[in-house]
């Protein structure tokens, strides 16, 4: 029933989705040119409604190639709506490449600009209703997923606690299959891995997950024979799936899989450049902007205390590799700068670097480093080899963070997780950053890092451990 009903709800979808795209067009040309003044029509609405009909079978091809008519059980509706916003922006270049290559520049880009946010409000709100709804009936026990697990050890108890704890994700476990009954659980027990076919038959599942532990692998084959003679989808926990990614990846090597056990989207070529793009611009920007905010604050070091202007200390970056990072001095020169951490209350910092320091002043030629490559503007914070060596073994992949460019923020430092805080939860959010990164993310956290706020994550991190400092 639950196939059927995804199909049902996948055409729907993708029919929404259309008539969305190709009404919004009427609208806003009514927008325009009857609500909005100096309408002048230069470009006929039977023009815009032909050319709709393309545009709208491209977008909906766009939207299927983004995965957006997958089944979002297990898709967060912030990961969604980025896709939905990425297709979208894709989709009106096309457009717009579109008119210049049929020489049509008498075409409204205003009308264009306000049939773009119609499109992206419009779907994105029904997206965002389509969830709340499911959600409201798979708490009331409608359209939920039967499930047949197998297994009962520690991986499949921590699959069935987060299916059970959050009803609105609409799974429903029928039982398990395993060698032996589990007295402490409540969930029926089904029988041994020998009656597993004949509990599909008489089930039929929505879904069987495996979640079976190392004593029971030599398993695997039969299950996999047992799930495809009965049509029934199989999903595999594997047992190393604590030092996976959220997101693995796979390679194929002359019909052999390789499994990539930590996918960084910034490998991608086309992602690093981007964002390496984007650093280049707003540094550079930055830097000249606030050049008199610069000088003075050079000017206020050279007169609080002697020494130099800018501090420079050897800092670990990405792939290891040293590097000087650069603030204003905020402190008087002392010998205790490569090993110890500077607090609120340190006797070492000057009356104008404690000004410096509360209003984050002293960061200013970091944008320096983020120019030169040494840093991004967003990324785990960077450490001194000090630490480095003294966390790599005390804190499990505390290395992992090395995988990118520092950052001069981070995901870490817009969640409350800076100066005195725990080094662990920090590596956690810093390898969630590094396995989820996208450019959204990244204006998410320099917009929360300006304005201020804690961000509530509602996507579930990695579990893993670390830390950092600033």
């Amino acid at each position: 029933m639950i196939k059927e009903n995804q199909q049902l709800l996948n055409r729907l979808n993708v029919l929404s989705d259309g008539l969305i795209i190709y009404l919004m067009i009427p609208v806003a040309f009514w927008l325009r040119f009857s609500v909005l003044p100096d309408g002048k029509v230069t470009v006929s609405l039977s023009y815009y409604l032909l050319t709709g009909v393309f545009f709208m079978l491209i977008q909906l091809y766009i939207f299927l190639a983004a995965g957006l008519y997958k089944p979002f059980r297990h898709i967060p509706l912030t990961r969604e709506l980025e896709r939905l916003l990425a297709a979208c922006l894709l989709g009106f270049i096309l457009l717009l490449s579109w008119f210049s290559l049929q020489h049509q520049d008498d075409y409204s880009r205003q009308m264009i600009l306000i049939y773009f946010l119609l499109c992206l409000v419009l779907l994105g709100g029904k997206r965002v209703v389509l969830r709340l709804v499911l959600r409201h009936y798979r708490s009331r026990g409608f359209n939920l997923k039967h499930v047949v697990l197998i297994g009962c050890g520690p991986l499949a108890e921590e699959y069935l606690n987060k299916i059970t704890e959050d009803k609105r994700m609409g799974f429903h476990p029928l039982g398990y299959i395993a060698s032996e009954k589990r007295e402490d659980w409540e969930l029926r027990y089904l029988g041994g891995f020998e009656d597993l076919e004949a509990v599909l038959e008489k089930r039929k599942p929505d879904e069987v997950v495996s979640a079976i532990q190392a004593e029971d692998y030599e398993r695997t084959g039969k299950i996999v024979q047992a799930c495809e003679k009965t049509g029934c989808k199989l999903s595999i926990i594997p047992l190393y799936t604590e030092y996976m990614s959220a997101h693995p990846q796979f390679d194929d090597l002359d019909g052999i899989p390789l499994l990539n056990v930590r996918r960084i989207p910034l490998d991608n070529f086309a992602n690093a450049f981007v964002k390496r793009a984007m650093d280049v611009v707003l540094s550079a920007l930055i830097l000249v902007i606030f050049s008199p905010l610069l000088l003075f604050c050079a000017i206020g070091v050279r007169i609080s205390s002697p020494g130099p202007i800018i501090f420079k200390q050897e800092r670990i970056g990405r792939n290891k590799k040293p590097f000087m990072m650069y603030k204003f001095r905020s402190m008087r020169v002392n010998d205790r700068q490569d090993t110890a951490w500077s607090s609120r209350t340190d006797s070492r910092k000057t009356a104008f670097g404690s000004f410096i320091r509360k209003y984050s002043l002293d960061e200013f030629p970091q944008f320096w480093n983020v120019l030169k490559g040494d840093m991004s503007m967003v990324g785990p914070r960077p450490e001194i080899p000090f630490y480095v060596d003294q966390f790599k073994e005390e804190v499990p992949r505390y290395m992992l963070k090395h995988l990118v460019r520092p950052g001069i923020t981070g995901w870490a430092q817009v969640n409350d997780l800076r100066g005195d805080t725990s080094i662990p939860e920090r590596i956690r959010y810093d390898i969630w950053y590094i396995e989820n990164w996208s450019i959204a993310l990244d204006v998410k956290i320099l917009f929360l890092t300006v304005f201020g706020g804690k961000f509530k994550n509602d996507e579930k991190l990695n579990k893993t451990t670390g830390k950092d400092s600033k």
